[in-house]
């Protein structure tokens, strides 16, 4: 029993290193901006690395209130294009500070936000 001592102490200094990493990893996302366009960069979107809708930059060539469909298209493709970036970089970045661990494997997924 006196052997799994510091085995278990040794497992704790991984956990605690990785909850470090994972804190520095969320911040430096949290800072992080992500940009995306649709329309040919008629529309921009900008969002945190975190994930956060930041800002939506609309050319005023792109606005025609006969045809308010095609602006809502393009505001909904660069939103969510910058979205899907801000979440593969998440996963690159959470992914990396647990040293490649799948937490959903052990029901922690909702950990990493």
């Amino acid at each position: 029993m006196a052997k799994q001592k510091p085995q278990m102490n040794a497992m704790m200094r991984q956990v605690q290193q990785m909850q470090s990493d994972m804190l520095a990893a969320q911040e430096a996302l949290a800072s992080e901006m992500i940009e995306a366009t649709s329309g040919g960069g008629m529309v921009k979107a900008v969002v945190s690395g975190s994930g956060e809708l930041r800002e939506v930059i609309i050319s005023p060539e792109v606005v025609d209130p006969e045809d308010i469909e095609m602006l809502q298209d393009l505001v909904v493709a660069a939103v969510g294009e910058a979205l899907r970036e801000a979440e593969a970089r998440k996963s690159a970045a959470l992914g990396g500070a647990t040293g490649g661990l799948d937490l959903d494997k052990f029901g922690l997924g909702g950990l990493l936000g």
